[in-house]
């Protein structure tokens, strides 16, 4: 009798882990694991959809599309840190390297705009005066004073509208940079929400078997090479495009500002003295365009 308890007391302490019927344990069990994905994953909070059970689990033409949109996080073959696991109503997140861009609080919209320049005062005035005036030679002197300053006006917006361009290019750069180190993940769906008995390691792992290798053999695979670029960290790890919020986490706070309006656009210049020498960053309506690092 004493033998039979301790067989069924053994079978339970090593049977808990994989049978555990709620969120905490499933957290418990797989965050902080390292897995090898099988297949390529799109640099988006969307990540892979799964469906378990049915004919084709993944709808593979719309994740090309996701991934033809914006890019592969994880390539295939590649290890991947198992970050979080959650269960929402009719989907279970396997979230891996982050869970992929886009979720609250990252910048996903590249635009920056900037408003039309106004009408000056003067312009105003000539525009009336051209109206009410009825002598040829002073209405053609009044006329053109007003296509002088409608040509300047004209002028400075093309060239806000390049430079917003511009800024907006180099923050698509960026939000595509922070989307490809954003990491993805799996949604395993059930359209009629998540069944109790899905709520175990067997079961979630036998959903992702396909496509995530839980127990891998020998040392992990290599990752992707990563880009040509310096190692992250003080101001190497700069980039155009990053916002200002960014510089300053990145650098500290500036011990100098000054700012100054480009036409209708918002022009900063900040200076940052850091361990590894003097940043003088320029920022365009929020916007790193440009910026020198001089050496201690």
């Amino acid at each position: 009798m004493q033998r039979t308890l301790a067989l069924v007391i053994a079978f339970h302490g090593l049977a808990g882990p994989l049978g555990a019927q709620d969120e905490a344990a499933l957290r418990s069990y797989f965050e902080g694991r390292t897995v090898i994905v099988k297949v390529a994953m799109p640099a988006a909070e969307a990540g892979i959809d799964v469906t378990p059970g049915a004919a084709q689990p993944i709808d593979y033409p719309d994740l090309a599309r996701r991934m033809k949109k914006n890019g592969v996080a994880i390539q295939a073959g590649q290890s991947a840190l198992v970050t979080k696991l959650k269960v929402k109503g009719k989907l279970i997140e396997f979230q891996l390297d982050g869970g992929g861009y886009g979720t609250a609080g990252d910048q996903t919209d590249p635009t920056v705009s900037v408003s039309a320049v106004p009408k000056t005062q003067r312009e105003k005035d000539l525009e009336q005066a051209v109206k009410n005036e009825t002598d040829p030679t002073l209405k053609r002197r009044l006329q053109g004073e007003l296509d002088g300053l409608r040509a300047d006006r004209e002028r400075e917006d093309r060239r806000n509208q390049a430079i917003a361009t511009a800024a907006t290019e180099r923050r698509r750069e960026y939000i595509q940079g922070r989307r490809i180190q954003g990491g993805s993940r799996f949604n395993l769906r059930y359209p009629s929400g998540v069944p109790a008995e899905m709520l175990t390691v067997q079961a979630v792992t036998a959903a992702l078997a396909e496509y995530v290798d839980f127990e891998p053999e020998g040392p992990a695979a290599p990752a992707a090479p990563p880009p040509a670029e310096p190692a992250p960290g003080g101001p190497l790890a700069l980039r155009k495009g990053m916002l200002a919020d960014d510089v300053d986490q990145l650098l500290g706070a500036p011990t100098h500002r000054t700012e100054r309006r480009e036409g209708t656009l918002a022009v900063q210049t900040r200076t940052y003295d850091t361990a590894s020498g003097r940043v003088v960053a320029e920022l365009v309506e929020g916007v790193l365009v440009r910026f020198t690092i001089t050496s201690r």
